[in-house]
């Protein structure tokens, strides 16, 4: 388990703060869940987490080590690629459109990233394979091929192979927005089952009563700024600030209209 520190986090795109001098910490062994507005640096965040996106000041850690960089007299210097993507390959990232290689198999996806970034042997990695598919109730699609799953099926894939890797962290960045409304519960089931297990979680939703039932910690970004962050009972049931408030009516309102 391992507690992530993000700290004075700046990242800007032509001038515009996407991030704007972010400080949160994401304790280890509770699923911390990440809400905001569209555009209010979420993806960004989470992305800056994994070091696929580049800070232009400020840090992350994970477990007291430093993520991409390394400290070189008063400044940070980047990490040689081959050093990031040995670090990130201890992180497990669950993408908004599952990001599965068409080309390969429901297993052969699953032990991709052992057999090539953690040199696993392959007949290992097909056995942990099989055992994450069965976790995920997909263990007699082993040889089918993305396009032959429904989303949902797909996104739980997804999730088996961010496993394979047995990350110290799971990010999750809105896992079920690109899945029609009647396929989200299925994928629920299973990161409900992941919060269960202790591992640590950090999740992009909208999904304001699922963030109530697994969050031990949320956090409400807006402009790129953290705005109110606290275990669920206070952010979502006793907001201090307007702007959660806000949020959260609005799309508590559509939660129960039954929008998607």
């Amino acid at each position: 388990m391992s507690e992530v520190r993000v700290r004075n986090a700046v990242k800007s795109y032509d001038g515009i703060r996407v991030l704007d001098d972010v400080d949160l910490t994401a304790p280890a062994g509770e699923v911390t869940v990440l809400l905001g507005p569209s555009g209010s640096g979420k993806s960004t965040l989470l992305r800056a987490i994994n070091h696929l996106e580049r800070l232009d000041s400020g840090y992350v850690s994970i477990g007291g080590e430093l993520v991409g960089v390394r400290v070189h007299g008063d400044r940070f210097k980047e990490l040689s690629e081959r050093a990031i993507l040995r670090r990130r390959s201890r992180i497990g990232f669950v993408f908004q459109h599952f990001n599965l290689f068409p080309h390969l198999t429901i297993l052969d996806n699953v032990i991709e990233a052992p057999v090539v970034t953690q040199r696993v042997a392959r007949a290992t990695a097909q056995a942990r394979a099989r055992e994450l598919l069965a976790r995920v109730g997909l263990a007699d699609k082993e040889t089918a091929y993305p396009r032959q799953l429904s989303g949902g099926q797909q996104q739980r894939v997804a999730i088996a192979r961010a496993l394979a890797l047995e990350p110290k962290l799971i990010l999750l960045d809105e896992p079920t927005s690109a899945l029609d409304p009647e396929l989200v519960g299925e994928v629920l089931s299973v990161i409900r089952d992941l919060a269960r297990s202790g591992t640590t979680l950090i999740v992009v939703t909208h999904e304001i009563r699922f963030a109530r039932e697994i969050a031990g910690h949320v956090v409400f970004l807006d402009a790129g700024r953290v705005v109110e962050e606290g275990p669920p009972e206070q952010v979502l049931d006793r907001s201090r600030h307007d702007r959660t408030r806000e949020f959260l009516g609005r799309v508590t309102r559509t939660e129960s209209a039954g929008i998607p």
